[in-house]
């Protein structure tokens, strides 16, 4: 028994021994004790094979990351607390929805205090605020309030930081700790760090921001959006520069940059690293030194020859033949070449990590822009050579889209943060995706009509459905006479016996009572008397009696013949987006009078179809009263055979597209109300004078000329050609 113990003892014995003569060196390089622990966890990388592997990076600076400027993640998080105290807000927590019960999603904006100057960016945005159909001059109708103190450039070190914005905000009744309220920033912060301190709390605001980081961001509260600059148009703003004929999608060069390259500081690293994807053939990124006041002090190697390539190109021309525009963080994380990128249709590839893109909530960026890692800067040019044409196609496509339905103007940029905000309160009547991200776009699809796609005249094709197969006559009766005149008889004839009309609604704008219900003709549909309140734009009211999806809109004395409906409503159902009618008129260039003008002559070209007979989709009456603003509702009804031309200058700026003429037996002759004997010629002048006078206001409001002209007419199959009356289905409309 003894000695089995003695050679246990002595074989374990031997086991150590062996043990420490032929691993001890190893295991002397194991850190068993916490104060090693703590020395390894410092020096990290310690590689136990040192001697062995020679280390190409010193791990000092593989923990700082080159750049001293970086916050660490405790100073981060420090920082946002600091700024952002309601850090937790959420529409359900930190927003009263009662205020927006009775009076609607309505927005006061603080008086303007003389002595308080305001940015030329700012005063854009209390403007579009102020001419839109959100706004009210009432506080106590509103359910948001806009601060009237300059918020936007919050780094102290410029010429337009407000001080004192605490004290001023307290001394506002309506303040109410920011409940309720929106701030607009675009710039936070200053050197070195940029941190998003704004100087002052916020409260429980609502923050819409530029270079908005992801930590900081409050979902379903706070909002994203672009950097603009003060040059940014008010209104209408540049089209994309994609055309029809930009085929095939690749352009001269594959991926380009131009810009600013930082020496110090945050945001340098990305940009210093720029020049490593550079081949000077179909990859163009091209950096300079040159800027800012002692650039030379802190000028490295490449600066001299980094200035020289930089001046061999020109920035525009760059854009115009790119297909992959690189968008590089700056010393903040958003930059003003996003928005250059979207124009232009270069594909927006995003080097900004941690950047909450612009109106995220609704917009899908994976459909436009190319999201990539600022430390995988090298595996750019292989990943965008793999995008197939095709979806390089729809890439710039989307660019374009987006471009022009939210950024192109100061205008579209507030009006999609207010859009946005609205839709939270009322989730069950909000947008989906899918209205956002496909044309004509949110801010035209007003969920207040319907959140049904099959509702909207934009996604028949889409949602894989047609028009209904019905339309609603809707006669406007302007004339005094108590007794019904022979015109409108004859034109309630003609179209209650079309095969297609649904019912007749009677617009009655005269000051005396409608006739009897005993002295309107006998139809085969329902005819309905509306009392209307003697204004222009009633005729396009959105009014609950109209069901079908086609509106036929006709004057008292416009002449039709049931051929002429029927054709003019089938041509309708294959283009049901746009206005289909008969009279046309159009609209012209003058250089000498630099304007826009304005004709009824006859030409080839038309661009204005008169609702006096015309067919479009029900939504346009929706569109019309509760997304223009009242100041131009009232334009149409201060101005006469206004509403026409404002019709169709929204039609267009919603479709893009020119309205359709079909063929007509009679050549239309416009009516005038009667005059005494002599001042006909008078009247109609004025009439003219008046129309042009419209148009001038619409462009202005417009920021731009909507308006699209065409030389196309429709007419029936077979249309005067010599043959057989039996082969054509519209013999009439030849008589």
């Amino acid at each position: 028994m003894q000695t089995r113990k003695k050679y246990i003892f002595l074989t374990f014995l031997a086991s150590w021994l062996l043990l420490f003569f032929f691993g001890g060196d190893q295991l002397r390089r194991f850190t068993f004790f916490s104060g090693r622990k703590t020395e390894a966890r410092r020096n990290w990388p310690l590689w136990t094979d040192r001697s062995i592997l020679k280390s190409f990076a010193d791990p000092e600076e593989l923990q700082n990351d080159g750049d001293p400027s970086l916050l660490s993640p405790r100073e981060r998080r420090a920082a946002r607390l600091s700024v952002y105290k309601n850090s937790r807000c959420r529409m359900e927590t930190c927003f009263d929805f009662s205020r927006c019960e009775k009076h609607g999603f309505k927005v006061f904006t603080y008086p303007r205090e003389r002595d308080q100057p305001l940015s030329e960016s700012y005063s854009k945005i209390l403007t579009s605020i102020e001419r839109s159909r959100y706004y009210t001059p009432n506080p106590e109708e509103a359910c948001l309030f806009i601060l009237s103190i300059d918020t936007l450039d919050r780094d102290h070190l410029s010429g337009q930081y407000v001080r004192n914005v605490d004290e001023k905000i307290r001394g506002f009744p309506l303040w109410n700790g920011g409940r309720n309220h929106l701030i607009f920033n675009l710039y936070s912060g200053t050197w070195p760090n940029y941190t998003e301190d704004l100087g002052f709390d916020i409260g429980q605001a609502i923050l819409a921001k530029a270079s908005f980081y992801t930590e900081n961001f409050r979902p379903g509260f706070d909002i994203s959006i672009p950097l603009f600059s003060k040059d940014h148009p008010q209104r209408g703003g540049e089209r994309g520069w994609l055309y029809q004929d930009s085929i095939p999608p690749k352009k001269k060069y594959l991926l380009v940059f131009k810009g600013k390259r930082y020496l110090t500081g945050i945001g340098s690293g990305t940009r210093n690293a720029l020049h490593h994807i550079h081949n000077g053939k179909d990859i163009v990124s091209l950096t300079t030194c040159k800027h800012g006041k002692d650039w030379e002090k802190h000028k490295d190697t490449r600066c001299d020859k980094d200035n020289v390539d930089y001046e061999k190109f020109d920035y525009q021309e760059l854009l115009h033949n790119s297909t992959f525009c690189i968008v590089p963080r700056g010393r903040r994380l958003g930059s003003f070449r996003f928005l250059e990128a979207l124009q232009a249709a270069g594909i927006p590839v995003l080097l900004s990590d941690g950047w909450e893109l612009p109106f995220a909530e609704a917009i899908d960026w994976g459909k436009a822009a190319v999201v990539g890692n600022e430390k995988l800067l090298l595996q750019i040019p292989s990943a965008v050579r793999c995008i197939h044409p095709e979806r390089v196609l729809a890439f710039q496509q989307q660019t374009q889209f987006l471009w022009d339905a939210y950024f192109s103007s100061v205008d579209k940029i507030v009006h999609t943060t207010l859009e946005i905000i609205k839709d939270r309160l009322r989730p069950h009547r909000s947008r989906s995706r899918f209205l956002w991200n496909a044309l004509p776009g949110g801010l035209l699809a007003l969920p207040d009509f319907s959140t049904h796609l099959g509702d909207f005249p934009f996604y028949y094709l889409q949602h894989g459905s047609s028009p209904s197969e019905k339309f609603t006559a809707f006669i406007r009766a302007v004339s005094p006479a108590s007794s019904l005149s022979q015109p409108i008889l004859r034109l309630i004839q003609a179209v209650s016996t079309s095969q297609y009309c649904a019912q007749i609604l009677v617009l009655w704008s005269c000051e005396k009572p409608p006739p009897p219900s005993g002295k309107w003709p006998q139809t085969t549909v329902p005819l309905t008397i509306i009392q209307g309140r003697g204004k222009l734009s009633d005729r396009f009211f959105p009014y609950a009696a109209i069901q079908t999806d086609a509106v036929l809109s006709l004057d008292e004395h416009t002449s039709l013949s049931t051929s002429e409906v029927d054709f003019a409503f089938v041509v309708w159902r294959s283009f049901p987006e746009r206005i289909v009618g008969f009279p046309t008129q159009s609209h012209f260039w003058d250089p000498e009078q630099r304007r826009w003008g304005y004709t009824s002559k006859w030409t080839n070209e038309l661009s204005i179809v008169l609702t006096a007979a015309a067919f479009y989709h029900r939504y346009y009456h929706s569109l019309f009263t509760e997304y223009l603003p009242a100041g131009l509702r009232e334009l149409v009804d201060g101005l006469a055979a206004c509403e026409d031309i404002l019709m169709n200058v929204l039609v267009a700026a919603v479709t893009k597209l020119p309205p359709i003429k079909v063929t007509q037996r009679k050549q239309h002759k416009e009516t005038v109300p009667q005059q005494v004997k002599g001042t006909a010629g008078v009247a109609s002048g004025r009439r003219f004078s008046q129309r042009q006078d419209c148009l001038d206001q619409l462009v202005d409001w417009f920021g731009y000329m909507p308006l699209v002209s065409s030389q196309l007419r429709l007419d029936p199959v077979l249309f005067k050609d010599q043959v057989s009356v039996l082969r054509k289905k519209y013999p009439r409309l030849e008589k």
